[in-house]
């Protein structure tokens, strides 16, 4: 049939021309490529918008850090097993270091929103499962064929090892960029430490001291590691690694002796670290108190031998805290001054130590 037959105004005529309009338009925007048809490229980006490419957590360690890292990558890490988290590890079956140190940040100034930024290292199964019901940020840290479940007796051969591993992973935090607090469990953090710690980011490692002699820089500080700030770089990694190689020829020593040991070989001049030694009256301790509870960070049951007695005296710590915060709050006064809170005695650990007949110092 030849078109020339249909008026070009009749309603046949106009029909056929639609159709193969249609059908041409149709063939052009299906067999065009991306590139060179704008329709194209509108319908793609109306269907399927661009996402920026955001590299996938290598395992599950870099899944716990990246969930509570604040926007510099830094963390809160402490390291439990199941002595230190799980009631049921204790014949009284009452409070875990694990519950006082969570506790802490709750009753802390500045402290509640903290807790997010806080990765649990669950050293062992039963550690694991405590954490994860009370739902933190949980990491389980496998170490094949040791059995790190129990209380490791101070200086222990158990102790020890434990020890050496916690240094291990911590190194490998600072190989993946993290810069991080790390803080024993038995640590009380009754303020914001990051407002007493130098914002100076040349400041490679702030560490707590036992008895603090006055100077922050120190070297004769006796110094901590249950409570440290460190910087994630090429100084601080290559000190942990320093660090962790002296395991070996340190027969009867815990990483902190040897940490201690490379102090006074010069490593931190050495490695060129700025290096900071913590006051006491912020950041304090069994071995030596804080003098004033307006200024007091953290309280650490250093000097102290069992979980048992840390417990018992950190409790007490807690109440002491509150009673503080209830006095100011209420203004009491007596002669015009404010009443006056003071430290309870330590009587658990104290006890501690006259039992086991040992003057050794404990993290």
């Amino acid at each position: 049939m030849k078109m020339d037959h249909y008026p070009k105004s009749s309603p046949m005529f106009l029909t056929l021309l639609s159709l193969l309009f249609a059908s041409f338009l149709y063939l052009w925007i299906t067999t065009s490529s991306s590139t060179s048809n704008p329709l194209y490229c509108l319908q793609r980006n109306s269907e399927t918008p661009a996402v920026a490419a955001v590299p996938a957590p290598r395992d599950d360690l870099e899944l716990a850090l990246s969930k509570a890292s604040m926007a510099n990558r830094t963390v809160i890490i402490t390291i439990v097993n199941r002595a230190y988290a799980d009631p049921g590890a204790d014949v009284d079956g009452g409070a875990t270091l694990l519950d006082l140190f969570v506790r802490s940040l709750w009753l802390g100034e500045g402290t509640r929103g903290l807790l997010d930024h806080v990765v649990v290292v669950a050293m062992d199964r039963a550690a694991y499962r405590m954490c994860r019901f009370r739902r933190l940020n949980c990491y389980r840290l496998e170490t094949e064929g040791v059995d790190f479940r129990g209380e490791k007796v101070y200086m222990s051969e158990d102790f020890i090892r434990m020890m050496w591993r916690r240094t291990a992973f911590l190194g490998d935090v600072l190989r993946r960029g993290y810069n991080f607090i790390f803080t024993d469990t038995d640590v009380m953090w009754l303020r914001n430490p990051f407002t007493k710690l130098s914002k100076n980011e040349s400041e490679d490692l702030q560490i707590s001291t036992d008895v603090f002699n006055g100077d922050p820089r120190s070297e004769d500080n006796f110094i901590n590691t249950g409570f440290y700030f460190v910087r994630s770089n090429n100084k601080t990694v290559e000190l942990f690694d320093e660090w962790y190689s002296r395991r070996e020829n340190a027969t009867g020593k815990k990483e902190q002796d040897v940490l201690l040991d490379l102090i006074h070989e010069g490593a931190f001049k050495r490695l060129n670290l700025s290096v900071r030694f913590l006051d006491t009256l912020f950041f304090s301790g069994f071995c030596e108190d804080s003098k004033d509870m307006k200024e007091v960070t953290t309280v650490h049951a250093n000097c102290c031998r069992s979980i048992t007695a840390k417990v018992f005296d950190l409790t007490a710590v807690l109440q002491d805290w509150k009673r503080f915060k209830w006095s100011r709050k209420k203004m009491v006064a007596v002669n015009g001054t404010a009443v006056s809170v003071r430290w309870t005695n330590h009587l658990g650990c104290w006890q501690a130590w006259r039992v086991r007949g040992n003057r050794n110092k404990d993290n």
